[in-house]
């Protein structure tokens, strides 16, 4: 079994905070999209410079999961968040008085690096709990992190509509501003695990990929399924403007709303894997998901049957997700960060993997294509899951 850290509690409200923190930080990755527009005429951009501004927040994203989140395993996580929280606030500024694109690009790059602060609180809450209720802390806090993705659009497309675009990074460095004073009062501070310099845990990170085959299997089974719900969402948009829908871009954009279903999942999952196994609960979850694409691709053109299946695929999903974290937060509890950031920089790869099959897969062959390549990485998905050990 695996203990708590020594002196630590996670209390509900310690708990309710990282929740919160984790909603209003992951936020930061998808606040700039429903603003693109504003800023492009604000600095006369071309739709390929347009298009680097969230690409941009993306890679400092992904570059913070392999650089700065195994630090977690040898800094004390309450002062490395209050770093990227410090951090995160200054970019947002920059952003919001940025007098050309490079600055901002270069800003929106470091937002991306601070909301890293998600990936140091998920492992610091399943560190501080044992291993029967880790199911249900990342349940939790995967709720905190749904929302957040979900209601960011929403939340900018308000502030930027209403007050302009720049607004919204004020937004950005007040509430990084507030939750970044609240984690300093209320964390607890941890004791590092790993005595290493940086470059040995940089490397060690990528050792223990090497090491574990458990984590390898796990990486690649998410990914996958990623992969499959970055298909769908990266074609969407484009297929619910054309025939038989016609729908407009934010009449597309309204889908969103029915990735609710992943909130529910997240925390259904939570309960469930001490229960069943996280191996059983994501063979149940990436069954909804094939079943929720073949029902989209079945009956495609029922605005009904669109929905449903988008509901079993975003359910099944976040399902999938924390069922997959609670046993990869066991491998090594001496490892946490390093092992989360490794594997979530996986996840992503395949996220980015899956919008781009898809968008080709569109255009070769149309929503058929679209379907085919999304079941193709379930299977895929499911067989790595069936390869790894029960848990």
């Amino acid at each position: 079994m695996t203990k708590p850290e020594q002196n630590q509690q996670l209390s509900r409200f310690i708990l309710l905070l990282m929740t919160a923190a984790i909603a209003a930080t992951a936020a930061n990755l998808y606040y700039n999209q429903p603003i693109l527009p504003l800023m492009k005429v604000a600095f006369n951009l071309t739709d390929a410079q347009l298009g680097s501004i969230p690409a941009l927040t993306q890679f400092g994203y992904a570059f913070a999961l392999l650089f700065i989140s195994p630090l977690g395993d040898s800094l004390p996580r309450r002062k490395l968040i209050t770093i990227l929280s410090g951090l995160l606030v200054a970019a947002s500024l920059i952003a919001a008085l940025a007098p050309n694109l490079t600055v901002l690009l270069i800003s929106v790059f470091l937002i991306g690096v601070g909301a890293n602060i998600t990936q140091q609180l998920i492992p610091f809450a399943a560190s501080m709990v044992s291993a029967q209720n880790k199911g249900a802390t990342l349940g939790t806090l995967m709720m905190g992190l749904t929302l957040g993705i979900l209601l960011s659009r929403t939340l900018s497309g308000f502030v930027g509509d209403h007050f302009g675009w720049q607004s919204v990074f004020y937004m950005s460095a007040l509430l990084a501003t507030l939750f970044g004073t609240l984690l300093y009062v209320f964390l607890p501070v941890n004791k590092p695990h790993a005595n290493l310099s940086y470059l040995a845990l940089i490397k060690s990170s990528l050792n223990l990929f090497k090491q574990y085959k458990q984590l390898r299997m796990f990486t690649f089974s998410g990914a996958f399924w990623f992969a499959s719900f970055n298909v769908l969402w990266a074609t969407l948009a484009i297929y619910v403007n054309n025939e038989p829908f016609n729908y407009s871009a934010q009449q597309a954009g309204l889908f969103g709303v029915i990735a609710l279903a992943g909130v529910i999942g997240a925390k259904l999952a939570g309960n469930f894997v001490s229960k069943l196994g996280s191996k059983n609960v994501i063979a149940i979850s990436l069954s909804l998901i094939a079943i929720g694409f073949l029902i989209t691709g079945l009956f495609g053109s029922s605005l009904v049957a669109l929905i449903v299946g988008i509901i079993l695929i975003d359910f099944g999903v976040f399902c999938a997700q924390v069922s997959n974290q609670v046993r990869v937060f066991s491998i090594d509890p001496s490892a946490q960060s390093r092992i989360n950031g490794i594997y979530m920089l996986g996840y992503y790869i395949g996220g980015a993997v899956g919008s781009a099959a898809g968008v080709k897969a569109f255009d070769l062959y149309k929503w058929d294509g679209v379907i085919g390549i999304s079941i193709t990485f379930i299977v895929i998905s499911g067989v790595f899951n069936a390869l790894a050990k029960k848990a």
